[in-house]
């Protein structure tokens, strides 16, 4: 058995429409591991949030989270972090953003919000991972590996010209769903990190296996020797990353119906 690195999305991709995991999907990637292949779950939502769904999947995968700002390891022991430089944070607590919109810091170990929102604690609930409410105006911007805006997508979009105009040179900012943009540096991306994790584990680039739905994962479908894009993928992935195959939906536990076809499970 030669092996591979597998690494997929979570939010509509792994996950079902309930935010769970399908029994196929828990025994598939149980198959995967066992056979010697190496695993891992790159995302925009915070490490905490995403270890308790690797716990779920019941197999011991590498993490990277906030987008390719971090990226642990099976050990929960941190291998390497890109956090978005101090100065560029606090500007960008400093913008004037609607009434609607939500401002949110992913730090090394909080999430952080600017006001309550129910509906985002709905979003986790199968993880049961929570924000702190803050005044970010006492937020020093130490530690930031996100910067998160949600809202109406008509108002983020504003809010993205506004930071395109000073820090594009300085930035990756992408979408992990409509109502959510994300700001990182310029050097965190979850392609740029399956690459450096490829490395590490010293597996070429070919034989390495990505899933994903959205614009945040356009690199990462790039750099894998075998890219896959969901059946309900975001329509600009599948120019941005014209490689990737696409798939059954998350509905559908494409994910893990696609994997048992290539590995033979």
């Amino acid at each position: 058995m030669t092996p591979h690195l597998i690494v997929t999305d979570l939010d509509r991709t792994l996950l079902n429409a309930d935010h769970g995991l399908d029994d196929i999907t828990l025994e598939t990637f149980q198959a995967l591991e066992r056979e010697g292949h190496h695993l891992a779950i790159a995302s925009g939502r915070h490490y905490q949030d995403i270890r308790e769904v690797r716990r779920q999947l019941g197999v011991n995968a590498h993490i990277i989270s906030a987008n390719g700002a971090h990226l642990h390891g099976p050990d929960d022991q941190l291998v390497h972090e890109i956090l978005v430089p101090q100065d560029i944070v606090r500007t960008l607590l400093e913008i004037d953003v609607p009434n609607e919109v939500r401002v949110n810091l992913y730090t090394n170990d909080r999430w952080l919000i600017d006001a309550p929102e129910p509906m985002l604690l709905a979003f986790h609930e199968s993880t049961g991972f929570t924000y702190d409410v803050v005044d970010m105006s006492q937020v020093d911007g130490h530690h930031v590996g996100k910067v998160l805006f949600i809202g109406d997508a008509g108002l983020l979009k504003a809010i993205e010209t506004r930071i395109r105009a000073h820090y594009d040179d300085r930035t990756h900012i992408t979408y992990s769903l409509e109502n959510s943009l994300e700001v990182m540096d310029r050097e965190a991306s979850k392609g740029q990190m399956l690459t450096r994790l490829a490395a590490q584990l010293d597996i070429p680039l070919s034989r390495t296996v990505a899933f994903g739905d959205n614009l945040n994962d356009t690199d990462m479908l790039q750099n894998a020797g075998q890219a896959f894009a969901m059946g309900n993928a975001h329509p600009e992935l599948l120019t941005r990353a014209p490689k990737a195959e696409l798939i059954r939906a998350h509905t559908e536990a494409g994910v893990a119906v696609k994997l048992r076809e290539l590995f033979a499970l």
